[in-house]
């Protein structure tokens, strides 16, 4: 510190010897005499040294930015035959490759990549819909959505639930090993019904998907409006979803059927439900049968419900959405539109 060389020269100045100015700055004899050797040298410079503070910089800003183009390209358009960059096969590419050589050691590229928001992920899928009639139905589904959304529903089935057998090794006779049943009989699904305006879910696990089945779930959420105003019921295209049966009853009963497009399931709110649904009942479990399996889901249902998000927050929510697709000149359901 300044002041403490300052009190170094000073003390030498009014004669003192190195071992009491040592005792008198609680330092050691050496760094007295060097502090005492360079203000002879250079005088009150002496009192700040200006350290160069560690060995000079040796990866500039652009070999930063060619490092996480390199991570962010794939290996097989730079030459290289696999699919993703482990952090070695990146280092010595970098260190090799004949457009700018960048040497690194592995910890210190893994601390660049994290400072730069590159983190190694799973690749995600995505599907585009070609149903011709995409625009007509996501436009019916988010006009539901903004003028009638407290009468506004989702259905969807979510499967299939499987009793999985572990397979594993035992003691047996020849040729006569355990056997373990199948499970394509044992599968089940559930019928899922989602009320938008009250952030409420419920349904049943059945064995199959139905006509029969998605006609009686459709009946319970007709039942939660029971005044005969029209409601909007948003499903996908399943055939067991659409039968004439269901339509003469949907007809008759003042109820809409607001198809999503194919391969478009996302645009069923009832699908961000499901997520939970997987995660916190089938994730990590040995559920022994259907049965039980049906009443953890019921008793997570009770729960969420229970705990279910307020109406308040749920509006303010939505309404920022849609201020934000606004801004971005984004309509609900498609990417950003730029202006010209």
């Amino acid at each position: 510190m300044r002041w403490r060389r300052a009190l170094i020269i000073m003390a030498s100045a009014s004669g003192n010897t190195v071992p009491a100015i040592a005792r008198l700055v609680a330092a050691d004899e050496d760094t007295v005499r060097a502090v005492i050797h360079t203000f002879n040298q250079k005088g009150l410079a002496a009192l700040d040294p200006r350290w160069a503070g560690g060995r000079p910089r040796r990866i500039t800003d652009d070999d930063i930015d060619y490092l996480i183009e390199t991570a962010t390209t794939r290996p097989e358009t730079l030459g290289r035959p696999f699919t993703h960059w482990s952090l070695r096969k990146l280092a010595a590419y970098l260190a090799e490759n004949t457009v700018r050589v960048v040497r690194i050691g592995r910890e210190r590229l893994r601390v660049l990549l994290h400072e730069n928001g590159i983190t190694f992920q799973r690749t995600r899928t995505w599907k585009e819909s070609r149903d011709p009639d995409k625009d007509a139905k996501l436009d019916r589904i988010d006009e539901v959505l903004t003028r009638h959304l407290d009468r506004c529903f989702a259905f969807d089935q979510f499967g299939p639930l499987s009793i999985r057998p572990a397979h594993g090794v035992s003691w047996a006779r020849k040729g006569k090993p355990d056997r373990l049943p199948g499970t394509y009989h044992r599968i089940r699904y559930f019928h899922g019904c989602y009320s938008l305006s009250e952030d409420r879910l419920w349904g049943i696990t059945r064995r199959r998907k139905g006509g029969d089945h998605s006609l009686a779930a459709y009946r319970s959420i007709r039942a939660t409006r029971p005044d005969g105003d029209p409601i909007y019921l948003i499903c996908d295209n399943l055939s067991a979803n659409k039968t004439p049966r269901i339509r003469s009853w949907a007809t008759q009963n003042n109820v809409e059927l607001c198809l999503t497009p194919t391969n478009a399931s996302w645009a069923n709110p009832i699908e961000a439900q499901f997520g939970p649904l997987r995660t916190f009942v089938l994730g990590d479990s040995n559920h022994p049968n259907h049965t039980i399996l049906a009443e953890k889901l019921q008793a997570y249902l009770r729960w969420r419900n229970a705990n279910a998000r307020h109406p308040d927050v749920l509006t303010a929510q939505r309404r920022e959405r849609a201020r934000v697709r606004s801004e971005r000149q984004q309509r609900w359901g498609r990417g950003r539109t730029h202006a010209a």
